[in-house]
């Protein structure tokens, strides 16, 4: 829940469609590029691919992000065309862009890659949104930097640093912030302390504390935890080292623990799904470095980390539900960018922005059992890539390759080398002074996953299959972008964007459990309906096909934004969407949404939010439910008085009219004692002090 004062023209909810306005018009800005700040910005970027150049799109919801003052990831990556949050849960929220889930993407937590699998009962993102200062949203796969992991984009959180509160010429400062919500009787509270103790030299440390009972859904029933508290640490340090020179290090930890549902995607229940003490922790530390001197052909980025997500259960006897589990993955990565001005052919001049990068990671997990019993299991990727963006005039290129050697884990795939050689090329044009096509073709390669940690038995009642294929395929998409000016008055825009893609995906990786009541494999042979648990290959490929349209009008103190996003999978032989974890299938009805902003004085901002998803039934071999559609609105003022700097208060309703939904992208069945409702109604307000 970190804020920001706005320029009077980034209004609130103006960005929240930003997300949604032009996803594909503007570069993404960098954290030199952003202006001085006098509270922490949020950044949502709404990326379509991780180049710098048409394909991208930086949005600043720091008017937004208060206003939803954040308590799940829901609350601000929603913007995003494309990109959907289910799970209504600390301890659950699913990432979801067009459909895939997280799985299928790779999530970065100050650059340190978060691994593996624990429970599909739960998510697999752990963070308090009050961490964080930015998260890069790569909606698609459109580059070979983002490598194994990213079938369907990559999510990149990034805390906050000393640097983006420290005021010009302040040598140490503090932030001190509180938020309550009525609806679960949330309470946040949070310190951060910062300074530079020498010219070159930052550091930070921050702590908050999250506490909250059950929230209740439009109907007023309990959602969810009856009890839990979060608590937060991170500590920072960085030193400019003559000039050229930037190292820094990391800590944070996200703690939840409380009394929570044993499968924590459905409601609450005493009977069938009980509710027991639980605990969910990551722990990430991190090494950065960066060498850019004034030679153009230098500009190096290096990092190592360990992060580590954790499930301790403490089921108060209950046999088969204490346990702990544990991913674990450690790695590094050295990237060098080079720009190169050239003389092209017939006297035409361009640029050449040149990345070259190696990336190595390891991820492990291990399972400890009530009963004593440790099993483990780990996967190993090293990878090389070279991305060149080449700029000619109106006209820019840019090629890349990638190589992986991804070692699989032993008992999924009997530790099976996969060697994969991927290409991308995209390319945009200016049609127009201002208006842009756009297109890129990006090859995809994704190794088996480890294995979900809670089922790590040592091979024991698992198939193991060394026939197993990594998931290929290739994203397409094409679009237009365009941004015009003095429509009604001299400093007025409107952006528009457009984009269609396909995602093929061949070898579709599907876990089988075994049990009571399920298909299970052979523990011979992996075919159907056998005893044994095991991952295997869909014998269909399938396709994703949508489209992601947006529009932003920004006039003085006023904004306007509309978007529309739509995603539909489709397997080539039967036409079943693709299978989700968190029941159903991945599919989410269309979207619409509607942003307004205006700030009518200096010290006030006002906002609204409307949200529409249509309903989609989905087409699978199990089940042909429908999903219903929803309709929820926001609304929200924040303000800053002149007479005390540095306070900044606002005030929120959401779920004004008490809707009962459920996200398309959380668990849904026809039974509400199986489907994860939203809140109904819920007033938030909160009050940050920095000085």
């Amino acid at each position: 829940m970190r804020e920001v004062k706005l320029s009077s023209q980034l209004t609130v909810l103006s960005l929240g469609v930003a997300a949604v306005l032009w996803t594909q018009a503007a570069s993404a800005a960098t954290a030199a590029d952003m202006p001085n700040a006098t509270l922490q910005t949020i950044t949502v970027t709404a990326n379509s691919s991780v180049r710098n150049n048409v394909q991208e799109d930086s949005v600043y919801i720091d008017d937004y992000t208060p206003a939803a003052q954040a308590s799940h990831l829901s609350d601000f990556l929603n913007v995003v065309p494309g990109v959907g949050v289910g799970g209504t849960s600390s301890v659950n929220q699913r990432i979801r862009v067009r459909g895939l889930d997280d799985t299928n993407l790779k999530v970065t937590i100050d650059g340190a890659r978060q691994e593996g699998a624990l429970f599909y009962h739960m998510g697999d993102v752990t963070i308090d949104p009050d961490l964080l200062k930015q998260a890069e949203v790569s909606v698609g796969n459109n580059s070979v930097t983002l490598g194994n992991d990213a079938i369907g984009g990559a999510v990149a959180f990034e805390t906050v640093d000393a640097a983006d509160l420290l005021k010009p010429g302040q040598k140490v400062g503090a932030k001190l912030h509180t938020g309550y919500a009525s609806n679960n009787d949330e309470l946040l509270t949070s310190a951060t302390v910062y300074g530079a103790p020498a010219e070159n030299v930052d550091l930070l440390a921050y702590y908050s504390k999250r506490d909250a009972n059950a929230g209740e859904d439009g109907k007023g029933r309990d959602i969810q935890t009856q009890d839990s508290e979060g608590e937060n640490f991170l500590l920072k340090a960085g030193a400019y080292i003559a000039d050229d020179h930037h190292v820094g290090a990391s800590f944070s930890r996200t703690e939840n623990k409380g009394l929570f549902p044993l499968r924590p995607d459905f409601p609450a229940d005493a009977g069938w799904n009980p509710i027991i003490p639980q605990e969910v922790k990551r722990d990430t530390y991190a090494l950065d470095y960066n060498y850019k001197p004034t030679n153009q052909l230098v500009n190096v980025d290096a990092n190592v980390y360990q992060t580590s997500t954790q499930i301790l259960r403490n089921s108060d006897g209950i046999p088969g539900f204490e346990f702990d589990a544990e991913v674990k993955t450690t790695g590094g990565k050295v990237q060098n960018t080079s720009v190169i001005d050239s003389s092209i052919i017939n006297g035409v001049s361009g640029s050449h922005k040149l990345i070259a990068g190696v990336e190595h990671y390891k991820k492990e997990s291990e399972m400890t059992r009530d009963f004593g019993a440790t099993s483990t299991d780990e996967a190993t990727n090293t990878s090389v890539y070279l991305e060149d963006q080449w700029q000619m005039g109106k006209l820019s290129l840019t090629p890349g390759v990638r190589y992986d050697r991804y070692e699989s884990p032993e008992y999924v795939s009997a530790g099976k080398t996969y060697d994969n050689v991927v290409g991308a090329l995209a390319a945009s044009y200016e049609i127009a002074p201002r208006t842009q096509l756009f297109a890129s073709y990006t090859q995809l390669f994704n190794g088996p996953d480890l294995s979900q940690t809670i089922f790590n038995t040592d091979g024991a009642g698992t198939y193991v299959n060394d026939d197993l294929k990594a998931e290929e395929g290739d994203n397409a998409e094409v679009g237009i972008a365009t941004t015009l000016r003095g429509l009604t008055m001299a400093d007025d825009s409107l952006k528009l964007s457009g984009k269609y893609f396909e995602t093929n995906i061949e070898n579709y990786i599907e876990f089988v459990r075994a049990g009571s009541g399920r298909v299970g494999l052979d523990c011979a042979t992996g075919e159907l309906n056998g005893s044994c648990q095991g991952v295997i290959n869909n014998d269909e490929d399938f396709k994703i096909k949508g489209v992601e349209l947006s529009a932003d009008y920004r006039a003085d103190k006023f904004n306007m934004g509309l978007s529309y996003a739509r995603a539909r999978s489709k397997g080539e032989d039967t036409g079943y969407n693709i299978s989700s974890v968190s029941g159903s299938s991945s599919e989410s009805g269309d979207k619409y949404m509607v942003n307004l902003g205006y700030a009518p004085t200096e010290t006030t901002e006002l906002g609204w939010r409307s949200t529409y998803v249509a309903a989609v039934t989905p087409n699978t071999a199990s089940d042909d439910n429908e999903k219903p559609s929803y309709d929820v609105h926001d609304i929200f003022m924040t303000y800053t008085p002149t007479q005390v700097e540095g306070i900044k208060a606002t005030l929120g309703v959401y779920n004004i009219f008490d809707e009962t939904y459920a996200s398309h992208a959380s668990r849904n069945s026809i039974d509400d004692a199986y489907t994860d409702f939203e809140m109904g109604r819920n007033i938030k307000t909160s009050l940050t002090y920095q000085f």
